[in-house]
């Protein structure tokens, strides 16, 4: 019998990914959401990175693409009923950040302080 050696690290690897993460959070915190939305509130992504992720996310069932045949043509994107189970996940992971990443800071000061080695 084949056991994962961590279970969660294929979560990890399918939620956390460069931009995936920044992505679902958007389209959690504000919903429905057409590709300029997203790229002007995400900042600093490509529009082929974007366009390249919500293929991904898409084809991985975490987001949910609408193309209403209009004119000019205008594409939404939201997220799914299984992204939406994430919520929990993120919301967590934000308490965390906002309670603990000054603890990370003053220990990285710390090591600093003390002369050790970067790894």
């Amino acid at each position: 019998m084949h056991v994962e050696p961590c279970p969660v690290s294929p979560v990890v690897d399918l939620v956390f990914s460069r931009w995936t993460t920044p992505i679902l959070w958007l389209l959690n915190e504000f919903g429905r959401q057409r590709f300029v939305e997203l790229e002007r509130r995400i900042g600093t992504i490509t529009p082929k990175v974007l366009t390249q992720r919500l293929r991904q996310l898409e084809r991985d069932g975490l987001v949910v693409r609408t193309y209403h045949p209009e004119v000019p043509p205008r594409v939404e994107y939201e997220i799914s009923e299984l992204g939406m189970s994430l919520a929990p996940l993120f919301q967590t992971l934000a308490q965390w950040s906002h309670t603990h990443l000054d603890e990370v800071a003053a220990a990285r000061v710390d090591y600093d302080d003390r002369g050790q080695p970067m790894p």
